[in-house]
């Protein structure tokens, strides 16, 4: 029974990047394959992706179509992620007691801290963050006694305003990885992120 499942946000347009991020070269995968793989190896089997309604979703599915996972769509590409966090909600298994939420462009998030969120669950806590020297990052954990807060996220808070209002219940925990703190908004982002993980630059780029 799959108690906890894991929403990836992956539904936004990829603007300030210039390239469809989720089917970007990463390592020998993509970095939707990486992010997917990486929830599993933390102990998560339901993967539900969050993506748009357009010829690139429809790459994006066919690119997976071997990897298990539930598409969910936000057909909006202009809105908020709360619009994406809540249709992934809505796609998750009945069997299914807390989320965990990522965005795509984390994928070099380690499977160790996803496992680390998942226990601290066990151990009772109802919402959990990762942090790295004290910055919070992604993925974070949430129960779903907060389902319809998470349905209902105000846009412009997102789930950084959500984790505020309910910092009592929030549990903090440290990891060792600074990844969970870097995203891939623009070519520069992700080509340092790949040299960092990999040792070489992205296919494509210089050395």
């Amino acid at each position: 029974m799959n108690e906890v499942s894991a929403i990836i946000l992956a539904a936004g347009r990829s603007q300030r990047m210039g390239a469809f991020k989720p089917l970007l070269p990463f390592g020998q995968k993509t970095v939707i394959q990486t992010c997917i793989d990486n929830l599993r190896s933390g102990g998560v089997q339901s993967v539900i992706a969050v993506v748009g309604d357009d010829l690139r979703a429809e790459d994006l599915k066919a690119h997976l179509k071997d990897s298990d996972v539930t598409f969910a769509i936000n057909p909006d590409p202009n809105s908020e992620m709360s619009a994406s966090v809540a249709r992934g909600v809505l796609a998750v298994p009945e069997t299914t007691k807390a989320v965990i939420i990522i965005p795509v462009d984390h994928a070099a998030v380690p499977g160790e801290v996803v496992s680390s969120l998942i226990h601290e669950w066990k151990e009772g806590a109802r919402l959990v963050k990762p942090t790295v020297a004290g910055r919070g990052g992604h993925p974070v954990l949430v129960d779903l006694e907060f389902r319809n807060d998470l349905l209902n996220l105000d846009p412009e808070q997102g789930l950084k305003g959500f984790f505020t209002e309910h910092q009592a219940h929030v549990r903090r925990i440290e990891v060792n990885s600074n990844y969970i703190a870097r995203d891939m908004d623009t070519w520069d982002d992700y080509r340092a992120l790949h040299l960092e993980v990999f040792g070489i630059p992205p296919p494509g780029t210089p050395t």
